[in-house]
């Protein structure tokens, strides 16, 4: 084995060599708090819990220059690169950028700051996917049909490229706004009562009592409405289990592209009235949603033919003597 040629930090390679660094320091982390507390238990028997502050705290900081240079990277050419061009290329996103700010800040003022950098993160990418694209059939620089024929004729692993960084821009889309806007409500409700969350109204129409084949189940019903329209009802359950003894939660979720809905059930208070939660999570599918357009990218990239053509072998030499009776 040799080593290939020698290229500078400031290049595609030098962005190829930092992603793989920056990933695998963001899976060695959350490898870290996923096993830390089994491993402090199993030899210690001391119980830690590694939650969000902890995950914050490490993997946003690899994260953000993660999906910075996620945009930056495709500008980038081979060996040597210069960034003062990319950056020029890039003007579009920066505006791009400023603007979803704006739109979010009208529409949302408050929230915390990381929710902000998100919605930047966001829409960074993705306007550096399109202009990237862009560049690549020269569009509104030469003839439609001519940019037409470009890409038609752009191979699968450009586009597989693109389509996994759009999803990336959906997943950090997701995360940023439901965890920065979530609804949240915690009541005990009678039934009749109409608690609103998120712009939806949940009306409680009351609890009933059934069993399971190996449980005994409390399950209530819940019509979520808006702007008078019934949309779905939900039924949240309660589950004890008598061998071995447990209770669980069943929470009622109705996923949409805009906002994800979910009811909880808790015990009765003795009075008519059952423990409740009720949230709406914007865009959590479009983390869901985000990870399938990832694998389809992957699958893009993987089915260009260039690495589906194998090496060309040599035709083999007859042995001596075979072939030469008859």
């Amino acid at each position: 084995m040799k080593g290939g040629g020698l290229f500078a930090p400031i290049s595609r390679e030098g962005a190829l060599v930092l992603n793989n660094l920056l990933l695998s320091t963001a899976a060695a982390t959350v490898l870290l708090g996923t096993l830390y507390p089994l491993f402090l238990d199993a030899f210690s028997g001391a119980k830690v819990s590694v939650g969000p502050p902890f995950f914050n705290a490490t993997f946003l900081p690899l994260a953000i220059p993660l999906v910075v240079a996620l945009a930056v990277g495709p500008f980038l050419p081979w060996k040597r690169a210069d960034l003062n061009g990319v950056f020029a290329r890039l003007k579009f996103a920066l505006i791009f950028v400023l603007f979803v700010l704006g739109i979010t800040w009208w529409l949302v003022d408050e929230g915390p700051i990381l929710a902000f950098v998100g919605m930047s993160l966001f829409a960074w990418l993705t306007a550096a996917v399109f202009i990237e694209w862009a560049g690549r059939i020269k569009l509104f620089k030469v003839a439609v049909s001519e940019s037409m024929r470009r890409a038609k004729n752009l191979p699968r692993s450009a586009y597989g490229m693109s389509i996994a960084h759009l999803g990336v821009a959906m997943i950090i889309l997701g995360i940023t706004a439901s965890e920065a806007w979530q609804s949240e409500r915690l009541d005990v409700m009678k039934t009749g009562e109409t608690a609103t969350v998120g712009g939806y109204e949940f009306t409680f129409k009351g609890a009933e009592k059934a069993v399971g084949p190996n449980y005994d189940i409390l399950r209530g019903k819940f019509v979520a409405s808006k702007n008078g329209h019934d949309i779905v009802t939900l039924q949240p359950e309660q589950r004890v289990y008598q061998n071995p003894p447990m209770e669980t939660t069943e929470a009622a979720i109705w996923p949409m592209l805009s906002a994800d809905l979910y009811v909880v059930i808790g015990e009765e208070d003795g009075q008519g009235g059952y423990a409740t939660r009720i949230y709406h999570k914007p865009f959590v599918s479009w983390i869901w949603g985000g990870s399938i357009v990832m694998f389809i990218g992957g699958l893009f990239s993987l089915s260009d033919r260039r690495f589906r053509i194998g090496a060309a072998r040599g035709a083999k030499k007859p042995i001596a003597g075979v072939g030469a009776a008859g």
